[in-house]
């Protein structure tokens, strides 16, 4: 396959979050004609989640191809990786100073700016917004793709990048991914330093990890000056329902905390009591390590959509972007004789990496929520 090859195909990626849309500036860069169809309905969308630390093989790899290095030094948040341990009555145990340049170096960015700057390196109207994906079919060799707000669109190529839990994904595997034994429940504190100035205070632009009990709780200021949280816990997959919590009432989910968190600090609280809008239950999933299908010539995956697993090493957006460079390396390879022999050379090896990282964390997740959780860190990181 070469170049002329690719630009006479249309390519519809769904989804732009990191992944989508890096893959979006990598195939433009490379003479590919590309949409990004996202469900949001605006780009001012506020942007949900923790702050995103990158690391140098993966995510920062992606850019520095995409040449978008200067643009994330520009807006990357210089110690941001800082942390604190304690242990769950809030104790410090451990600080991390942060702003490595060794092989653990992290350097950390918030999911708005780096939205923006992958927006910003794309054509105008590269992203179609309020498209959210309903469903396809394929007609004279293309893919003919419905969307909830009643528009279509025809694409030689579908990506799918539409996260865990991924329209698209069924359309080339059933493999569905198992519970992995855990829930995390995510909230998120706006204007931090008045309404929670001690946890603000402790956590000082970067992270909090409390670990005890077969439990973790993860706090990550964000530039705006906003914190996430995660509660990680072990539960059946269904807690989230069987619980008879309203997770939008944060007094139900503080009684919640009292009960099930005993002998956890006060401190600790002021997360729940000040969380808005809602609070999120996530159970976590995983796909299977030995997951594996045909490749096709006009579908694909990368990200969650492509290989889901638990949070819990810091993979996924990483992951996600390093599958963008790959498939775009692929595509616009003429090693390759046709689009799905790239699509083959690709998944293999994605399947491969995928396979090895989601087993490192797994024994991440089940190790963080052992009995010797808080150890197992300190040492980690002591050592370190």
């Amino acid at each position: 396959m070469n170049m002329s090859s690719i630009q006479n195909k249309t390519i519809a990626i769904i989804g732009g979050g990191p992944g989508g849309l890096t893959l979006a500036r990598l195939l433009q860069m490379r003479g590919a004609k590309v949409k990004v169809y996202e469900r949001d309905t605006h780009r001012t969308v506020r942007v949900q989640g923790a702050t995103l630390d990158l690391h140098y093989e993966s995510g920062l790899k992606a850019l520095e191809a995409a040449g978008l290095m200067p643009a994330f030094e520009a807006n990357y948040r210089p110690g941001a990786d800082k942390m604190v341990i304690t242990d769950k009555t809030g104790k410090v145990l451990l600080r991390d100073e942060g702003d490595r340049t060794d092989e653990y170096a992290r350097p950390e960015i918030d999911r708005g700016p780096l939205r923006d700057i992958l927006l910003d390196s794309l054509r105008p109207d590269t992203v179609i917004w309020d498209s959210q994906f309903l469903s396809m079919e394929q007609k004279d060799g293309k893919w003919v793709i419905s969307f909830k707000n009643g528009t279509s669109a025809e694409a030689d190529l579908v990506v799918g990048a539409d996260g865990a839990n991924s329209k698209v994904r069924p359309y080339l595997t059933p493999i569905r991914p198992f519970f992995v034994g855990t829930t995390a429940l995510e909230g998120a504190v706006y204007d931090a330093a008045e309404k929670i100035p001690h946890i603000n205070h402790l956590l000082d632009g970067g992270k909090i990890f409390t670990l005890g009990d077969s439990r973790t709780l993860i706090v990550s200021a964000k530039g705006d000056g906003s914190l996430g949280f995660y509660i990680g816990f072990k539960s059946d997959a269904d807690w989230a329902t069987t619980s008879g919590i309203d997770f939008s009432e944060p007094h139900q989910v503080t009684e919640w905390f009292k009960r099930e968190f005993e002998g956890w600090g006060d401190v600790w609280l002021e997360l729940f009591e000040n969380a808005e809008p809602n609070l999120i239950p996530r159970p976590q999933y995983c796909m299977p390590l030995d997951q594996d299908w045909p490749a096709q010539a006009g579908l694909t995956l990368i990200g969650d959509a492509a290989h889901l697993m638990p949070p819990y090493a810091g993979e996924g957006v990483n992951m996600a972007m390093l599958d963008a460079l790959e498939l775009a390396d692929s595509l616009t390879n003429s090693d390759f004789a046709d689009i799905r022999n790239a699509i083959a050379h690709y998944e293999t090896n994605m399947r491969k990496r995928a396979s090895e990282t989601a087993d490192i964390t797994l024994q991440q997740t089940e190790l963080m929520h052992s009995p010797e959780g808080l150890e197992n860190m300190l040492a980690f990181f002591g050592g370190n």
